[in-house]
């Protein structure tokens, strides 16, 4: 008989379609309102049942199911494998598309936007964002883009590079530091001339505030390891003797060129 699954106590585990096959015809029986019944349903009624049986198809599915919450990833059944990995990609492929959809959503709705008024440059804050504001009005005039969506980025880059810095992300602090230079290229550039000096050193002043938890914990010092060596050397001096191996028996006299003195 085919299988479809491993032998069960040493016997095989027939799936359900073989059940099926194996049944014996079930003779038409007419239902209560007078209509034939049908041989093929009842044979699916029988073949279901089987199969939920000790040692049915469906039987072992379901305790391969239950066993896979405490068993690990190896000794899961394959077809669990397969599902859960089809599951996964799958999840992976539309979270990555609704993600998409998203970014081009909010670029779209940032470029429709109007201009962003320059606000009146009062205050500390004002004396450093509105330099800022009037850069790039400026130059967005010279590009395919409203200044409300560059002004945005602009708060975005610093906001994603303060928030990663402080979690120690690498790239994030990159960010943050490409934001402070650009900030500090764009006031010198657009503040006015009489008061260009004191809003640069503001505005480096509040940048560097900011970079204390942006670069929190990083250090300019030489880390270094003192790890114990990991062999240990044991000086000791081996000394080999030889034994020379004994004469043998009757050649006490010495060599044979040696001969005892006769009288």
């Amino acid at each position: 008989m085919p299988s479809n699954d491993k032998p069960v106590n040493g016997q095989e585990n027939p799936s359900f379609l073989d059940v099926l096959n194996q049944l014996p015809p079930v003779p038409p029986t007419p239902e209560p309102d007078g209509k034939p019944g049908t041989q093929r349903l009842a044979r699916l009624r029988t073949a279901w049942k089987e199969s939920w049986e000790e040692g049915g198809f469906l039987y072992q599915r379901w305790e391969e199911i239950f066993q896979a919450r405490h068993a690990s990833w190896h000794e899961i059944a394959t077809w669990l494998k397969a599902a859960a990995l089809f599951g996964g990609l799958s999840l992976i492929v539309l979270m990555v598309d609704a993600a998409g959809d998203i970014a081009s959503a909010t670029l779209k709705g940032l470029s429709a936007v109007p201009a962003s008024g320059a606000g009146d440059g009062s205050g500390l804050w004002g004396t450093v964002d509105h330099p800022i504001r009037l850069f790039l009005t400026d130059q967005a005039a010279h590009l395919s883009v409203a200044p409300a969506a560059l002004y945005a980025f602009w708060q975005m880059t610093g906001l994603v590079g303060l928030v990663g810095g402080f979690f120690g992300n690498a790239g994030a602090r990159i960010a943050w530091l490409l934001f402070g230079l650009s900030s500090l290229a764009m006031i010198w550039s657009a503040a006015p001339a009489g008061g260009r000096a004191a809003a640069i050193g503001l505005a480096a002043l509040m940048w560097a505030l900011a970079s204390i938890f942006a670069l929190r914990g990083l250090t300019l010092r030489p880390i270094v390891h003192n790890h114990p060596p990991q062999y240990q050397f044991n000086p000791a001096l081996h000394l080999h003797a030889t034994i020379p191996a004994p004469s043998p028996a009757g050649d006490d006299l010495g060599p044979d060129n040696i001969r005892p003195i006769q009288r």
